[in-house]
């Protein structure tokens, strides 16, 4: 099946969007159709830091890039070492500009990265957090900033995928069959 994620393929599929866009959900139910790989969640792994810990969006603004980079060697370092074990990473994170996902590239330089941006539009990403547990529902209030830099910086990049009228299951299968063809990006 050429073309499709396998468990052979030596990729890395990051799954970028905004809050909202599906991305737990989508690399979860991506990562369970493999038979061999891992689910990296950038927020999980930027939570690691407790102790003086900035949240990307923080202050100070040059403590937050500088944990927001951490967290992202960290992915690759991840990643890589995955990879090298058999396992396909799955990476969910917010990837907002070009310098991010360039940077991402030049940490996985073994691999073919797969690159996509789930992007079902603002109002769908608003409704989908009411949906939430009310204790993973987020506060959020700069939709159409992001949207507006992601698509001028990214808009070029992978595949930007409008999933909003479908579930998270169709939406991982399609990834699963069109992503190697779609998303690539080095």
């Amino acid at each position: 099946m050429t073309g499709v994620i396998t468990a052979e393929t030596p990729d890395c599929l990051i799954v970028t969007g905004m809050p909202g866009a599906g991305k737990s959900t989508v690399t979860r139910h991506v990562a369970e159709r493999l038979p061999r790989s891992a689910r990296l969640d950038g927020d999980f792994i930027s939570r690691l830091v407790v102790g003086g810990r900035v949240g990307a969006l923080g202050e100070p603004a040059d403590e937050a890039a500088r944990q927001v980079e951490l967290c992202n060697r960290n992915l690759c370092t991840l990643a890589n070492n995955l990879s090298d074990a058999g396992f396909t990473p799955v990476i969910d994170w917010v990837i907002p500009d070009r310098a991010q996902l360039d940077f991402f590239i030049s940490l996985l330089p073994a691999r073919q990265v797969l690159f996509v941006v789930l992007a079902p539009g603002i109002e769908a990403c608003r409704y989908r957090n009411t949906l939430r547990d009310p204790r993973e529902r987020f506060h959020f209030d700069g939709y159409e900033d992001l949207e507006a830099d992601m698509k001028r910086e990214l808009g070029d990049a992978g595949w930007w995928f409008d999933t909003a009228a479908l579930t998270s299951e169709e939406t991982a299968d399609r990834i699963l069959r069109e992503a190697h063809r779609r998303a690539l990006v080095n």
